[in-house]
């Protein structure tokens, strides 16, 4: 009996989740790709250590994100 109160407790919640659904899904690439530039900023600033070493740390994580962009895009031209 008290499973069946939680459970229609939290069915609401569920709705609304899924009607927050509908709005998300147009913009659903964009925040993808704002979450993996921010995972390759992450792992190019803290996990690849030489690029942060010294007192100009921002020129190695820049040229990585420059020459990554041309890669790509040299990779969708050329397909």
């Amino acid at each position: 009996m008290l499973q069946n109160n939680l459970l229609g407790i939290l069915i609401p919640f569920a709705g609304t989740t899924l009607a927050a659904a509908d709005f998300f899904i147009p913009a659903m690439p964009y925040l993808l790709s704002f979450a993996a530039g921010a995972m390759l900023y992450v792992v190019v600033e803290e996990l690849i250590p030489e690029m942060s070493e010294g007192e100009h740390s921002d020129i190695g994580v820049l040229s990585f994100a420059l020459g990554f962009t041309l890669m790509m895009a040299l990779d969708v031209a050329l397909g």
